[in-house]
């Protein structure tokens, strides 16, 4: 572990931890390029499910494979340190999945938070619940996204 940052193993075991304690773990994912608002507004709401944050973050190989060959803009590295300095996310690790079963697996939250823009039934949705946990819905933020940013940044700097 390097601060709030580690291997999902890692996590795992520091999760197993805290819940023996009685804390409560709320997990979410995503690839987090260009942190903006939104992200910070949905990661506090997720944080008010319960006691310990876990954000599983996209590498840059996975990024490119659902997003675009173009993204991410911001490197693995500097998006999980941007994360971590959040005071409401407790923990954050990288992954390298095409989704995120097999740490659900690991981490066996209580909750697992997704923005809004997202439709139940999760494709993740049985691995949480098989553990006990339970799926969330968070709100999105309206225009606040890491599209809407790089396209505000093209219109305004490609069309000079």
């Amino acid at each position: 572990m390097n601060g709030k940052i580690g291997t999902v193993d890692e996590i795992a075991g520091m999760a197993a931890n805290l819940k023996a304690q009685g804390k409560k773990i709320i997990t979410t994912n995503g690839a987090f390029d260009i942190l903006h608002a939104g992200h910070v507004r949905y990661l506090k709401e997720a944080k008010k499910l319960g006691d310990i944050l876990i954000v599983g973050v996209n590498t840059d190989e996975s990024v490119k494979a659902y997003k675009s060959d173009k993204r991410p803009i911001v490197a693995l590295e500097d998006r999980m340190e941007l994360l971590s300095a959040l005071e409401f996310v407790d923990y954050v690790f990288p992954f390298a999945e095409k989704d995120p079963r097999t740490w659900l697996a690991k981490i066996k939250p209580a909750i697992h938070a997704k923005g809004g823009d997202y439709k139940l039934p999760l494709l993740e949705q049985d691995a949480v619940e098989k553990n006990g946990g339970n799926v969330v819905l968070i709100p999105a933020v309206p225009g606040k996204s890491t599209t809407s940013m790089i396209d505000k940044i093209k219109s305004i700097y490609c069309n000079q």
